[in-house]
């Protein structure tokens, strides 16, 4: 054979990669060679099925067309056998069909998790044939911002479901309550969305209420926790963390009465610094963490004391702020010690509110209304996915149990209490 002097130049908006060009090779030889084994193994189990003259009723009957398919490794040419059966056509007529190569398929499972997750990480919907064209090579023909049209669809049908399953057989030991605001595309009002975090007595964190709210308004948390009750949630949850929202803790109380309130430490020392000159921030801020540090109430009281006696004169509003809602500060006391770094905060609601942040300001804040809103639905339960279960699942039924914790630490019964 005559070695070609021609040589193959790469196109404008292509590039040459040998290593993807043989692992491409590879790929489509072992496809070829599985798809062979599926059909031989498809006309060796109905081997001893005849025809009336004795005739082998399956057989080869040539390839399907040939056909690409989309892989995280490009395009990869498949070239499906067929397989008659002579008996004729009707209801019991034998097809083959790959499990491997399905009917219609024209890109990998992975691919499809891959659309949707980078349309959730920012990539807008006409900018996803330029990105993917720079993944898997600029014959990327089957991956188009239209699929994102259609997931859309999904993703609203799925949040209806949501908003719309039955809780009566949920429990929840704690809830964390939340909003996000972000401005939507011709609409003078920031728009809100109001979330609700539980943690189920295994420990483990879900999507318990989601809403399109006006602000963080009484009547609009009031509309989510009523709504939840309606569907069956009549289990109370026995502590609520949330940050300074008076709406929430004005319908919680009206709805879930007997709900324990725990301010969110986070949201509360930003308020409280905001307050104060950015000269002894540092300063306050270290004195803050003496107090929701502290190993026992006694401790707090102490430091909530000391940061009194410091800062009073001078920035009394800022002293106003923390004291004010002391008691609701230090709620976490009369819980696991296991779960005080869960419940002090609501970090997980902002630990998925960033990711959805991150999402609306790549777009430019140009989506609308109803598309944001099964946007934000849709990031926070991809996010659920990797939650954490809560530390010290172990105490979980103690608290539904209603057993009394001091500094954290079950109280124990003393002989007297024993012997009456």
């Amino acid at each position: 054979m005559k070695d070609t002097t021609i040589t193959t130049l790469v196109q404008p908006g292509e590039f040459s990669d040998h290593l993807s060009d043989v692992l491409r090779s590879g790929a489509q030889a072992l496809l070829a060679q599985a798809v062979e084994a599926e059909v031989a193994g498809f006309l060796e189990r109905h081997e001893q099925e005849r025809l009336g003259d004795g005739r082998a009723r399956l057989v080869r009957h040539g390839h399907l067309p040939e056909r690409e398919i989309q892989t995280g490794i490009g395009a990869v040419t498949v070239k499906q056998p067929r397989v008659r059966d002579r008996s004729g056509k009707g209801a019991d007529q034998l097809r083959f069909s790959s499990s491997v190569v399905p009917k219609y398929v024209r890109r990998s499972k992975s691919l499809e998790a891959l659309i949707p997750w980078l349309y959730l990480k920012g990539i807008s919907s006409g900018e996803f044939q330029p990105a993917l064209s720079a993944l898997l090579g600029a014959k990327a023909p089957n991956l188009s911002g239209d699929t994102i049209l259609r997931l859309r669809k999904v993703w609203q049908q799925e949040l209806d479901v949501f908003e719309r399953r039955d809780l009566s057989a949920r429990h929840y030991v704690y809830i964390w309550a939340d909003g996000i605001y972000f401005q939507a595309r011709m609409e003078a009002d920031s728009q809100c969305m109001l979330v609700i975090i539980g943690a189920t007595p295994e420990g483990k964190k879900e999507l318990v209420g989601f809403t399109d709210g006006y602000r963080e308004s009484s009547q609009s948390w009031r509309e989510l926790l009523l709504d939840l009750k309606a569907r069956g949630l009549n289990c109370l949850p026995k502590l609520a963390v949330g940050d300074g929202a008076l709406g929430f803790w004005s319908a919680l109380r009206e709805v879930f009465p007997q709900t324990q309130e725990q301010r969110c430490w986070v949201h509360k020392t930003a308020n409280v610094l905001n307050k104060m000159p950015k000269s002894i921030q540092a300063k306050a801020k270290a004195d803050l963490h003496n107090i929701w540090m502290a190993e026992t109430r006694i401790d707090a009281d102490k430091a909530f004391g000391l940061f009194t006696a410091k800062y009073q004169v001078k920035y009394d509003k800022a002293v106003h702020c923390l004291t004010k809602d002391r008691d609701a500060l230090l709620a976490f006391y009369d819980f696991p010690a296991e779960h005080w770094v869960h419940i002090r905060t609501t970090n997980p609601i902002e630990s998925t509110f960033a990711t959805v942040r991150h999402r609306t300001k790549r777009a430019k804040g140009c989506m609308k209304r109803d598309t944001a809103r099964v946007m934000v639905f849709k990031l926070i339960r991809e996010a659920e996915k990797s939650w954490l279960k809560l530390r010290g699942k172990n105490q979980l039924p103690k608290v539904i149990k209603g057993i009394t914790f001091i500094d954290g630490l079950e109280k124990t019964k003393t002989p007297n209490q024993n012997a009456a």
